[in-house]
């Protein structure tokens, strides 16, 4: 049987502006694939990762520099050392998921040793806007249970909106994610005001490079790496700097990689969370496998878009769910994403 592959590209326009420390976001423009053989089809969506300098032209490279082999029938496991981790093995990595589903007729949950998907509590982020801005923003988070709150290193401005969130949904489970916006011998006195407002965990608050400062550090709230951890091969030198980290797909390059990551990360002793790096529901669904092995999940990602695939991602209760028709069930697909 003849394989293709076919690739296309996508705005990935946001609803608003998206400020988080260093960078506004307007979009994440997005790469598509899709791998045919037989009359199935599986899909993959990456948008890269900004910080690395991954993007689409990134991506459509290196997917070009893959597709005699993926087209001469590279399996999954080949793919691994085709490519690096980042953004072009995500997408291919999906539509391989997907193609094996189809093939075997088992859905992607279970090829991967997961229990049937069930929905998933997900935090709601909030931008790092001037603190009455997160105040609007928070009237659209009303069912949401868990929320994520940007910072932006500038600590005033940052205990504002700290405030205002804690006052105004002292119920909600609630995190930052500094983004690599605090020096590590600032932490230490902004620790107060976040406990005091709730904080249970701070994501990335150190530059990547700099993981070295956090050596001696003994902090209440757990911390979470991100920038700092790309694939396995980053975990060991997060032990004792960090309790947990931040598994995205771009990132680490597929879910393949990123399920060797979570039985690594707990042999460890490291906490596991699940995010995007935004994009539509088509690179939140695997995502959405991995969070069911994952202690928190950060999955909101399609919300941010102007427009969404049709079928995606449901948003209700403060929960995420999909359905396998979107992507990774058994079933053929009736029409490809292109």
């Amino acid at each position: 049987m003849t394989r293709t592959l076919s690739v296309s590209r996508d705005s990935g326009s946001f609803r608003r502006p998206f400020r988080i420390s260093g960078h506004v976001f307007t979009g994440i423009p997005l790469v598509r694939a899709t791998i045919a053989e037989g009359g199935m089809a599986g899909r993959g969506e990456a948008g890269g990762v900004y910080f690395l300098g991954d993007d689409v032209d990134n991506i459509l490279d290196r997917i070009e520099q893959a597709r005699p082999a993926i087209e001469g029938g590279a399996d999954r496991l080949a793919l691994q050392s085709l490519l690096p981790p980042g953004g072009a093995r995500n997408a291919l990595d999906s539509a391989l998921w997907e193609l094996e589903a189809q093939q075997t007729g088992r859905p992607v949950w279970q090829l991967a040793g997961i229990e049937r998907p069930s929905s998933l509590v997900t935090t709601y982020t909030l931008s790092a806007d001037e603190p009455a801005a997160v105040g609007r923003a928070l009237g659209g988070y009303a069912d949401a249970r868990a929320l994520k709150l940007k910072l932006d290193g500038d600590r005033d401005a940052d205990v504002a909106r700290l405030r205002i969130v804690h006052q105004t949904r002292p119920d909600a489970w609630l995190m930052v994610d500094a983004n690599q916006g605090y020096a590590a011998r600032e932490l230490p006195g902004l620790v107060p005001d976040l406990q005091q407002c709730g904080v249970r965990l701070i994501e990335q608050p150190v530059a990547r490079g700099e993981e070295v400062e956090l050596d001696g550090l003994d902090l209440p709230i757990p911390l979470f790496a991100e920038e700092s951890v790309l694939s396995a091969a980053d975990l060991p030198g997060l032990v004792g700097r960090f309790q947990g980290i931040n598994i995205k797909l771009d990132k680490c390059g597929g879910l393949t990689e990123a399920l060797k990551m979570v039985q690594a990360a707990r042999q460890l002793g490291l906490k596991v969370m699940v995010g995007n790096m935004g994009g539509s529901s088509l690179a939140a669904a695997p995502a959405f496998m991995l969070g069911q092995l994952s202690d928190v999940v950060d999955l909101d990602g399609p919300k941010f878009l102007a427009e969404d695939l049709p079928g995606g991602a449901v948003y209700a209760d403060g929960m995420i769910s999909f359905d396998d028709a979107f992507w990774g069930g058994p079933s053929p697909i009736s029409s490809v994403c292109r």
